[in-house]
């Protein structure tokens, strides 16, 4: 049992009923093929409860416009909301200040931002970058496309047999052509929880600035940007109760002043002739063309609801699930659990002997059981273990026990059809 996660059952709030929580999502009724959904694939996206629902539709109802510059009442309002959505994030994040959040179409987007904006800046022939082997391709790609044009080398922080990253190697690993960092806060694939804090603080000893990949970090703890004191962090609203299409990228405004814009065109600028263009003041800068507004605005919506169920809460609860799930997959003989860290999120990537995960998951699905099959887009963690793919178990805080009970009967139905 995780020490932490133990640690964190006790705080549970007296207030916190799944009941209740689980009521307010419309999708956690639907029925497959007459059998009750069991969404186990929070990993990829998280499902809306009703109250971020009606804050679409109460703006697209009521408010939808477009924003900045217009006087009228529909583009003042939603200026506004959309303003309103940035300081939620801000508070969320813990930022110094709102304009050092950037709304993005996603952590993808943001991660090619900064690979745009500081990287093909600051970033210069013979410099070294280092990735770690949980990173998502979203944090790997952009970095070898930015080594292969400008002649730079990524170096790669190994991980234990546990998927825990191995910190000492990560510290041996600087140098004075050290000029970037890029970290995953919680594997997507496996759950691992980096220690994050201790990584960036030994980074800011050698003059190097982090960028902390935090789209599975987010739903599931506390983010206080100002005390890990990240040069940049990102992630997605869909991955926490929000909508499609929008992400945040925090970077600190010192950094963002100096980089390079990544995108031209609208509202990113502060005046254009033909001679010369001067660029917009941060956060505008990095936000060219008309804005996810909807999605923003939804974003915020899905913060709030959070922060009222209390992310605490939300940890603690989803700590239980996690200890009961690897209880009773463990107890499955032919079930390997991939990804044994100490302090983990509530994922669970699995294999079972002689059958390929796809047909796992396909099976599941009979059974109203959703998880992930293939390699997560992680593909390094995958050959690290030398295995092809796994399938994957990710809770949220509506999940309920008896979820697990069915997963593990789904996969005694699944052995019991290929075994």
């Amino acid at each position: 049992m995780n020490p932490v996660n133990a640690s964190l059952k006790s705080e549970i709030s007296s207030d916190f009923d799944w009941e209740k929580i689980r009521a307010d999502f419309p999708i956690l009724k639907l029925k497959i093929d007459g059998k009750p959904l069991v969404f186990l694939d929070n990993a990829a996206s998280s499902q809306m409860p009703q109250q971020v629902i009606d804050r679409l539709v109460r703006y697209q109802t009521t408010q939808h416009a477009n924003i900045n510059r217009a006087v009228h009442y529909l583009s003042e309002v939603a200026t506004l909301e959309y303003h309103n959505a940035r300081c939620k994030l801000q508070q969320f994040i813990n930022a110094r200040e709102d304009r050092e959040v950037i709304f993005t179409s996603g952590t993808t987007d943001s991660i090619n931002l900064v690979m745009h904006g500081y990287g093909r800046k600051f970033i210069k022939a013979g410099d070294e970058i280092i990735l770690t082997t949980l990173e998502h391709h979203s944090n790997i790609v952009p970095w070898q496309m930015l080594a292969n044009e400008k002649g730079a080398k990524i170096r790669v922080v190994p991980i234990n047999d546990k998927g825990e990253l191995e910190v000492d190697e990560y510290e041996k690993l600087f140098n004075e052509r050290t000029k970037f960092v890029g970290l995953i806060h919680v594997s997507n694939a496996l759950g691992t929880i980096n220690p994050i804090k201790r990584m960036i603080d030994f980074a800011h000893q050698h003059g190097v600035p982090v960028l902390i990949d935090g789209a599975q970090a987010a739903p599931h703890m506390a983010i206080d940007v100002q005390a890990l004191d990240c040069d940049f962090y990102t992630f997605s609203a869909h991955k926490l109760c929000g909508p499609t299409g929008v992400g945040i990228l925090y970077g600190k405004a010192t950094l963002l002043e100096a980089m390079q814009p990544f995108k031209g065109g609208g509202d990113m600028i502060a005046s254009v002739t033909f001679e010369k263009t001067i660029y917009n003041t941060i956060p505008h800068k990095f936000e060219a063309g008309t804005p996810p507004i909807a999605a923003a605005i939804g974003f915020g919506a899905a913060v709030d609801y959070l922060t009222a169920i209390g992310i605490e809460n939300i940890a603690a609860y989803e700590s239980t699930l996690l200890d009961y799930a690897t209880e009773c997959l463990n107890a499955i003989p032919g079930v390997k659990i991939i990804g044994t860290a100490a302090e983990k999120t509530a994922v669970i990537s699995f294999t079972i002997d002689g059958i390929h995960p796809h047909d796992i998951g396909t099976i599941l699905n009979q059974d109203g059981i959703a998880v992930r099959t293939g390699h997560h887009c992680a593909q390094p963690v995958m050959q690290r273990f030398n295995v092809p793919a796994t399938s994957r178990a990710s809770f949220a805080f509506y999940n309920k026990k008896t979820e697990v009970d069915a997963l593990v009967a789904g996969i005694k139905t699944v052995q019991k059809v290929f075994l």
